[in-house]
């Protein structure tokens, strides 16, 4: 191998690292969960801790750096560039490198314990005027409010300026709920109920994710929580907590002829399956599969004719529909609001 063909092979392999190093940086950055962008007062508490702890890092990285630096000038001296002996330099590396570290660690413990952690808890029963119960499967999220006969999949709608108090739970494996813009996370374990709070300042739509590996399609079990003025959110309560209309239509006559009403439950008809999402609102969402594809004509016929195609390994089959009742099923199912 001649001399360039090595040199050239060793700059490419310098080039490596660095890229390497970049990428997962760059994909960090994508898509729309941002936990530095806070809009509740909890994570507002969390960013500023996140903040805080990250300069008081760098304040450490800089004396880090301060007394290594100060060990390479004394290698030959006898003394600091500044002056001093031996004592000065074992005074100096106890004074930055044990006395100064243990201050900010203890100050971040103490603050992180009492302004952050318990400002951030979940709130006791009987302390919020709202409550959610929301329960993992594999691979979407049921939301009840309970009281009422609400159930909505995927879609948490909330309040504004309202604390909410969220009761997690599962129907089979442990899942984790998080919705970056609002609160820290909390586990869901089966048998168990675990509770969060949320509330947010302004109408909007903000992103969450299971945060605990679930099986196969844990990066496609996305929750939006929705939040809404108050009353806006009452009518929307109202409207869910209603039954389906009453629907004569070939699509309604397909979807109880075939699987659908063994799999999925509809109030008001005589479908009353569990394995699946309640479908009672379905129309009026705007996900289908926990955020897989947009809740559009198009993406629905493409998901019931192969929902396997779309996010493997989810419990919905493959019907063999003509295609005039597949259109005809989808009409029905788009005007469930």
């Amino acid at each position: 191998m001649s001399g360039d063909s090595v040199r050239r092979r060793r700059r490419r392999r310098r080039l490596v690292l660095p890229v390497t190093l970049l990428v997962p940086l760059l994909v960090a950055g994508c898509g729309d969960q941002n936990v530095l962008d806070p809009h509740s007062h909890a994570e507002r508490r969390i960013s500023k801790l996140w903040w805080v702890m990250m300069t008081g890092a760098w304040i450490g990285f800089g004396l880090v750096v301060v007394l290594l630096f100060l060990g390479w000038v004394r290698r030959n001296r006898s003394t600091l560039p500044f002056g001093g002996g031996e004592r000065a330099a074992t005074a100096l590396v106890v004074g930055l490198g044990v006395a100064v570290p243990i201050v900010l660690l203890s100050g971040l413990f103490v603050w992180s314990d009492i302004f952050v952690i318990r400002a951030t808890d979940a709130p006791r029963r009987g302390s919020t005027s709202l409550n959610v119960r929301v329960t993992g499967h594999q691979w979407y999220w049921e939301i009840k409010y309970p009281g009422t006969s609400a159930v909505t999949a995927n879609e948490l709608h909330i309040p504004i300026d309202t604390r909410v108090r969220v009761v997690g739970t599962t129907a089979d494996v442990i899942h984790s709920l998080w919705v970056p813009e609002l609160n820290r996370k909390v586990d869901v374990i089966p048998g168990r109920d675990n509770v969060m709070l949320l509330d947010a300042d302004r109408p909007g739509t903000y992103p969450g994710q299971c945060a605990e590996f679930c099986g196969l399609q844990h990066a496609h079990m996305e929750i939006r929580v929705i939040a809404e003025s108050n009353q806006r959110f009452r009518a929307w309560l109202a409207a869910e907590a209603a039954p389906a209309a009453a629907n004569a239509s070939r699509g309604a006559e397909v979807f109880m002829d075939e699987a659908c009403s063994g799999c999925h439950q509809i109030r008001g008809t005589d479908a009353r399956g569990q394995v699946g999402p309640d479908l009672t609102h379905f129309g009026s969402r705007t996900m289908i599969g926990a955020g897989v594809l947009p809740n559009d004509r198009e993406h629905l016929l493409e998901w019931i004719r192969d929902p396997q195609h779309s996010k493997p390994g989810n419990r919905m089959p493959g019907l063999k529909l003509s295609d005039a009742d597949l259109r005809a099923l989808v009409a029905y199912l788009e005007g469930l609001k």
